[in-house]
């Protein structure tokens, strides 16, 4: 095995160049550069090939790309069979289309606000398609009581929301207490500490509690629902069921969207009790409001049933919205698990807006309606 290398003797306008060496992928080297320098365009008219060991396609693409002219046949009577690897290689560079013209910046970024935009209509399409396949099968199913699938109602229950308790109840419990500290690092200030009551009893009882328990099923219950539906859809598990006859809504959507609209609530409530206590032994420990004082002073808040009931009515919307984007994202998991990952990430990021953007709604509108 030889390294590849040229010589050029230049007689007039015409080349002759003499190949010498092995011409192949593992001995040119950087011999093609040195080759392209060297004959700058111009034509080579023949080609000596007494020195020529190996050729390859490599070898004959070099030529192709250094040379201003084709080769003639006459040029490779000498090694006849690298004639017709050069006339071949040749032919598919010359044939082959021109690289595509890369499109300027601008034009560029307007493609992909479109591309988004469009990717943006066609999950809202298929979101409402979801939607009333769900809205059929829930009617279906409170039509005919004796199809619903009671064991799986009851296992998803415990699972989306009683094994949910410990963390929303914890979750909300410091969130109470971050609360306390910054109204009695504040209120301290202006001497209005009994106010620390009302800060902490309407904030937790209208926003935080409801709004935590929600994200906390989201990143916990939808991502869990995604990728178990999923699954199912990856392994062809819900065709097999369509088959046999199973409405795959009625067996895998409606049990979990059950399941979190009579958990979700529940969860509220005990993450309110939890977010008051919080907030009831920083304000002990800080403010000296014990207990009692503190228990009376929010009973005392006007409208207090009012700021209850805001906070519950919003947990079985969110409810509906989490376990929904869950079982929607699984669904539309394709057949590999790069899709399954994309599905998962897509029902925790969706729910968690869709609850931040619906709670801002709820502000609007209980806002304008006095309560």
């Amino acid at each position: 095995m030889a390294a590849a290398g040229f010589e050029i003797e230049d007689g007039g306008p015409d080349l002759t160049l003499r190949l010498t060496g092995d011409w192949t992928a593992t001995e040119l080297g950087r011999i093609s550069q040195r080759l392209d320098r060297e004959l700058e365009q111009r034509c080579v008219a023949a080609v000596d090939l007494t020195a020529l060991g190996r050729f390859d396609t490599a070898g004959a693409l070099a030529l192709v790309q250094a040379s201003n002219c084709v080769l003639p046949e006459t040029a490779w009577t000498q090694r006849p069979e690298a004639g017709r690897i050069y006339a071949m290689v040749e032919r598919l560079e010359r044939e082959s289309a021109e690289p595509p013209r890369r499109s300027p910046g601008w034009v560029r970024g307007f493609a992909k606000i479109g591309r988004g935009v469009q990717d943006i209509a066609a999950e809202m399409t298929l979101s409402l398609a979801f939607l009333g396949r769900l809205i059929v099968a829930a009617g279906a199913a409170l039509r005919h009581p004796g199809r619903i699938r009671w064991p799986a109602w009851v296992s998803q229950t415990e699972r989306s929301g009683l094994d949910a308790i410990p963390i929303v109840v914890v979750t909300s419990f410091f969130i109470g207490a971050v609360v306390a500290f910054i109204g009695a690092d504040l209120l301290s200030q202006f001497g209005f500490d009994v106010f620390a009551v009302e800060l902490i009893a309407i904030s937790v009882l209208r926003e935080f509690a409801v709004v935590i328990a929600a994200v906390l099923l989201a990143g916990r219950s939808a991502s869990s629902f995604a990728a178990e539906v999923g699954s199912m859809k990856m392994n062809q598990e819900i065709d097999a069921m369509q088959v046999m006859g199973v409405n795959p809504f009625q067996a895998l959507v409606i049990p979990r969207l059950a399941a979190l609209v009579l958990m979700l609530p529940l969860l509220t409530f005990l993450g309110m009790l939890a977010g008051l206590l919080g907030g009831l032994l920083v304000a002990w420990s800080q403010l000296s409001l014990g207990p009692a004082f503190f228990i009376q002073r929010m009973v005392d808040i006007p409208d207090i049933g009012n700021h209850l009931f805001v906070g519950l009515s919003k947990a079985p919307v969110f409810a509906i919205i989490v376990a929904g984007i869950g079982c929607r994202q699984g669904m539309a998991v394709a057949g590999d698990v790069e899709s399954l990952g994309r599905r998962v990430t897509a029902a925790v990021v969706q729910a968690i807006f869709a609850i931040i953007f619906l709670d801002a709604l709820f502000a609007l509108t209980y806002l304008e309606l006095g309560i």
